[in-house]
């Protein structure tokens, strides 16, 4: 009896699969007797018993090649049969660690494994991609990483992996905004006085890296706004938090799960988020669409990556328990006590959307006068 299963690959990043999981005593008979007949060519043409080797060689490895193709199906089938490796690129903490942690820990539960995350931070999310690039594409490793996965290659010269090529986007986790926030000592109430103030006199913003998500959602505003300001850089959100409510910088567009605690708190003023719609954690605060700057919107996204070539099943199950994740009352109530809009894809969707960004960050880079650095 032969059990069989067709796979087709489906964008760049799929492999295409050919699966026979078991042989029946006919085909082994019939192997047997194509080799028996290609040696007794070979021998009768007077041909050297190398040149018989050499077939059998041939034999031999495209034997070999079947057996590894069958093994990595049931690998497929089977999966996850061991515990899963999440890569984070980013320092343990930040919204972007924090965020994949609160899903897949749903998702651990749903599958009944282990899920391992492991940060490995540096170069904005590069050195901890290019590990994910490098891992087998056999579902066991995978990345998780923010909307810095689609500016890096804007702003990189030299990356040593391609966002398309060697990636399949698996699913989003959801959208985190950043909040556009002053101190209170500025008597500033609301956007549109922090835009009127930046036209009369150049103001400073705060930001974690030139060419990072934080200064490209400012940078959008900016553009759209039409204002001056000059960049001040920190090492991460808190550092530049410190110094707003301190007063020494202006403004800070923060990303909403470093900023929430101060907003609750009275010691810095939300002006505006930067996403299409209001979110939950900050309801009366609007949006900068809202207040009337066309195009100002950013996306700051977490999501999942596999390796290309990763089996289509393996991206499609995980696909789905994200999804199921993202449902749970539990983990949708954790999402949006930070701030998080849950937004999951499907695999054609997401893929679709890293297309995009990867676009608009460029083009958007460019504009702004980022340099690859």
């Amino acid at each position: 009896m032969i059990n069989t299963a067709v796979t087709r690959g489906h964008h760049g990043g799929y492999a295409d699969q050919t699966i026979t999981t078991r042989k029946t005593d006919a085909e082994r008979r019939s192997q047997r007797n194509a080799f028996d007949l290609q040696m007794s060519d070979a021998l009768r043409a007077g041909r050297s018993p190398h040149f018989a080797g050499r077939v059998l060689t041939w034999v031999l490895a495209t034997a070999v090649f079947m057996s590894l193709s069958a093994a990595g199906t049931a690998r497929a089938e089977d999966w996850p049969g061991s515990p899963i490796r999440v890569i984070v690129p980013y320092s343990a903490g930040s919204a972007a660690d924090i965020i994949p942690r609160i899903i897949l820990e749903q998702v651990k539960n749903q599958l009944g494994q282990t899920i391992i995350v492991e940060n490995k931070p540096g170069a904005s999310g590069t050195i901890g991609a290019r590990l994910a690039a490098q891992a087998r594409p056999d579902g066991y490793t995978l990345l998780a990483a923010s909307s810095g996965y689609t500016i890096a290659p804007a702003t990189f010269p030299n990356l040593q992996y391609d966002p398309i090529k060697d990636f399949v986007g698996i699913s989003t986790f959801g959208n985190l905004p950043c909040v556009l926030v002053v101190a209170p000592s500025k008597k500033i109430r609301t956007v549109q006085e922090l835009v009127k103030m930046a036209k009369a006199t150049s103001i400073t913003f705060g930001s974690t890296g030139v060419g990072g998500p934080v200064y490209l959602t400012m940078e959008r505003f900016r553009q759209a706004a039409g204002f001056k300001a000059t960049i001040v850089p920190f090492k991460g959100a808190p550092e530049a938090l410190t110094e707003v409510i301190a007063g020494r910088i202006d403004v800070y567009y923060s990303p909403l799960l470093a900023a929430l605690p101060f907003i609750r708190g009275g010691e810095v003023v939300p002006l505006a988020v930067s996403s299409q719609k209001r979110v939950v954690a900050l309801p009366d605060v609007p949006t900068t669409l809202e207040a009337g700057y066309a195009n100002s919107n950013y996306n700051f996204w977490t999501g999942m990556f596999a390796p290309a070539k990763t089996p289509r099943a393996i991206v499609e199950r995980m696909n789905a328990e994200i999804s199921k994740a993202l449902e749970n009352p539990a983990v949708r109530q954790k999402l949006e006590n930070i701030g998080v809009q849950p937004e999951p894809m499907t695999v054609e969707q997401f893929n679709e959307f890293i297309r995009h960004e990867l676009k608009t960050n460029a083009e958007l880079a460019e504009a702004a006068g980022i340099a690859r650095h």
